[in-house]
């Protein structure tokens, strides 16, 4: 019987790294699409609206000049730029009602990647849902708190079967709701 290099033999061998993905599970860089991209910069545009009260257009115009911008989707980083910005009264009133606590009390950042969910959702139809699900995930992931992605996800989540009824219950095999 020949002896193992391994403490136990019968133990799994160690996890491979994912390619692609940084070792918090954030995608890197070169894995981005345009889109991904294009809301990286957006969700980053989006918190300097939030926080610093910033006018829209100034962030805009400072944004674009940043390196790495001309390899996002700028059509798409304009659509969620003004897009939050004009409806961000309406977004919040959608979003609102699925938190557990008051809308002050959420992260800037994770406040800003739920606009981009929630506006996704509803002007991106092209965008499936679990796609923009997934992408805002990664943005908590990336500019987010410890677990920001997961209480981006729960809501999202919910937001997605109220928004998208017809083709959340179409891709889990149900019918939807009335």
């Amino acid at each position: 019987m020949s002896q193992s290099s391994h403490p136990n033999p019968s133990s799994r061998p160690p996890r491979q790294p994912r390619k692609g993905l940084t070792s918090t599970g954030v995608r890197k860089a070169a894995s981005k699409s345009d889109r991904s991209r294009a809301r990286e910069f957006a969700v980053q545009a989006l918190y300097q609206v939030l926080v610093g009260k910033n006018d829209v257009a100034a962030v805009d115009a400072f944004t674009r000049d940043l390196a790495g911008f001309s390899k996002a989707d700028a059509v798409h980083f304009d659509a969620l730029l003004h897009g939050c910005a004009a409806q961000a009264d309406s977004l919040n009133t959608l979003i609102e009602p699925l938190l557990d606590r008051g809308l002050r009390e959420i992260s800037p950042i994770e406040h800003a990647v739920m606009w981009i969910g929630a506006y996704e959702l509803q002007h991106c139809l092209d965008v499936p849902w679990r796609v923009v699900i997934n992408e805002c995930v990664e943005l908590a992931k990336e500019f987010g708190g410890t677990d920001g992605h997961k209480y981006v996800n729960g809501v999202l989540n919910a937001l997605a079967r109220q928004q998208r009824a017809a083709e959340v219950a179409a891709d889990q095999g149900a019918r939807p709701k009335a």
